[in-house]
Formats: C-alpha cells, structure tokens, sequence
C-alpha cells in the first residue's frame, strides 16, 4: 500500500469528491473506504449536486449501518436503492447498456453502478452542457473529468449489466 493522500486532495474546488483514495483513514463496511467507498461517494456527490447540505461522513455513516451484515463488501444495489429511494424520490433506475446510455444522455445528473475493468463501480455524474458530463471518481487518472456519455460507456463500463440511476 503507498503512502496515505490527504483528506482535502480527495475533493473538487467546487466540493465534489473526486478521489476515495484519500479516505483510506475512514472505514466503510469494516474496511478502509479506499477500497470500497465508491458507493457512498457517488450518493454524497449525487446529493451535492441537488443541493442537498448532507456532510459526506453523514452519508458514509447512514450508507454503512444499513448493511444487515457487518463485513467487508462494496455498497450492495439493495442498500444504494433504499438510500437513493430515501434521499431522492425522483430518482430512476434503468438496467442495461442501451438503455442506460439514453436515460443518461437526458439526465441532469446520477450514479452508474458498472464493472470498470474488473473491478464493480459506482460513479456519479452532472451535466456540463448538451453532450458533456463530468464524472467523479472514476479511475486514477480521471477522478474528475469531462466527457460525452457515449465516450464513458464505451471506454469505461467492461461487459456486464451497467445500471444508472437519473435525475
């Protein structure tokens, strides 16, 4: 393991997290969140983005105790939908690439839940403009960056079931 980020690298100037590599002094479902705080990232940016005046560590905390098992694991779809059901009443869920691509092309903004390599995923997105959408916390590298939704699917979400949850 390399040495520890700080905390403040780990967010956008405009307050958004972009890299859970710096929270690896917070623990998510027993473990380190470095590893599997993705989750709880995507919805504390996804609440950010409406306006929402939730710290993140709130939603850390709330993501984590409802997880019925207290083990190392990633944030279950169960747990991100009751959460997002709670939070974000409007929200909708579409299962399946297409489909997920042209929900997310209308959308303000949201969270995908997708394989990024190997590895399972939750990203959150906004719209900066007709076809361009900033993405959170994507992969070392691209923690904050800005693309056309077609270019993230594309580039970024292996095969497999890709969900994404709108507003």
């Amino acid at each position: 393991m390399g040495s520890v980020k700080p905390l403040e690298m780990g967010f956008s100037p405009d307050g958004y997290i972009t890299d859970q590599d710096c929270f690896s002094t917070f623990r998510y479902r027993t473990i380190p969140a470095n590893y599997n705080g993705c989750g709880w990232i995507a919805a504390y940016n996804l609440l950010k983005f409406l306006g929402y005046e939730t710290g993140y560590d709130e939603v850390r905390r709330e993501l984590d105790e409802m997880h019925f098992l207290r083990v190392p694991g990633p944030t279950l779809m169960c747990v991100m939908r009751k959460y997002l059901k709670k939070h974000v009443p409007e929200v909708r869920e579409t299962v399946g690439r297409e489909a997920a691509l042209e929900t997310a092309r209308e959308s303000r903004a949201g969270i995908f839940r997708y394989r990024e390599g190997i590895e399972p995923h939750f990203v959150s997105y906004i719209r900066q403009g007709e076809n361009s959408f900033r993405f959170f916390n994507m992969t070392d590298g691209l923690e904050d960056s800005v693309m056309p939704m077609e270019q993230f699917i594309k580039e970024h979400c292996a095969p497999g079931t890709v969900i994404v949850f709108t507003v």
